[in-house]
């Protein structure tokens, strides 16, 4: 069974955020700004508006508040965007495809989209949100800490043939060093922290490894699972041509190769139905987080695709 985890202070929370804040720099910013090109009077819809990086930059120049949206199903995201709503923006508390099913249900459609993937900043150095290992916390790793099933939850219920699976799946962790990591993990329950988590797999971990930890794979495949990120994603891009506009813009910035895959091939398939289609390509190969965006650790592994409603 899960434990219950003492709730932290409004006031310590609030702290927290405006020191990550502060430290947040969103992701490949200027080459959104250079490829999805907005001008005066652009509607502007954000899936994962976060801490509002890149909406700031992006409203700044369409200077349409009315008609633009902002969404995430972080309640830390959604409190700082509260400035925004100030000026007019929508603000939707949901997950993307949600927030997608809704607004094409009322016939919504904007200019510009952006769907940047994966955690942020913010919510990496927040250690009880147990996101990273890098500082001892919950075992959480809930973007929307509504939702029932957390990250400690799986590892203290789920079988070892299911957790082989998850880190296999999700991880992209060879299977046989899977199946020492799930036998471990179900060889030491409970389990309640990061730090616990990550020496147990440290300590199980028979292969090689230098600079990247060898709990880093299991910790991201945990991650995705518990926020169904990939179904989220599959679910998400048929209804991309329905929330633009003729003309408009949609960017996606994707982290890992399982995100990456998903989008690259909605894209190819658009690509390839010829009068059928309804996007056509911005970028002809992705811009890398990692050339283009150097300053900025997280950008790293980072990569953009975009596209243009016919």
């Amino acid at each position: 069974m899960s434990k219950e985890h003492p709730p932290q202070s409004k006031d310590s929370d609030e702290l927290r955020s405006n020191e990550s804040l502060a430290l947040h720099v969103p992701v490949l910013l200027e080459s959104t700004l250079t490829l999805l090109k907005p001008t005066k009077g652009e509607s502007y819809l954000d899936l994962t508006a976060g801490y509002g990086g890149h909406a700031r930059k992006f409203l700044a120049v369409t200077e349409n508040y009315a008609e633009s949206v902002l969404v995430d199903r972080d309640d830390y995201a959604i409190m700082h965007l509260k400035s925004f709503s100030k000026q007019g923006v929508q603000l939707l508390h949901t997950d993307f495809v949600s927030a997608a099913k809704q607004l094409v249900q009322e016939g919504r459609q904007f200019n510009i989209v952006l769907v940047d993937l994966g955690v942020s900043s913010p919510q990496l150095d927040q250690s009880e949100r147990g996101f990273s290992f890098t500082n001892s916390g919950s075992l959480d790793m809930r973007m929307d800490r509504r939702q029932g099933v957390s990250a400690e939850t799986l590892v203290n219920t789920a079988s070892a043939d299911e957790l082989t699976r998850i880190i296999t799946q999700y991880g992209e962790e060879p299977t046989g060093y899977a199946k020492q990591i799930a036998t471990a993990i179900v060889g030491s329950r409970p389990l309640s922290t990061t730090e616990e988590l990550a020496s147990l797999i440290k300590n199980t971990y028979r292969g090689k490894w230098k600079k990247t930890h060898p709990a880093t794979r299991t910790f991201q495949a945990l991650r995705i699972a518990v926020n169904d990120e990939l179904r989220q994603i599959e679910d998400l891009l048929p209804l991309l041509p329905r929330l633009l506009k003729p003309g408009g813009r949609v960017g996606i910035i994707s982290f890992h190769s399982l995100e990456d895959r998903l989008v690259k091939r909605y894209f190819k398939e658009q690509f390839e139905a010829g009068l059928e289609a309804e996007l056509r390509p911005l970028t002809k190969k992705p811009i890398l987080g990692a050339l283009n965006d150097v300053h900025n650790p997280r950008a790293r592994s980072s990569k953009l695709r975009a596209a243009v409603k016919k």
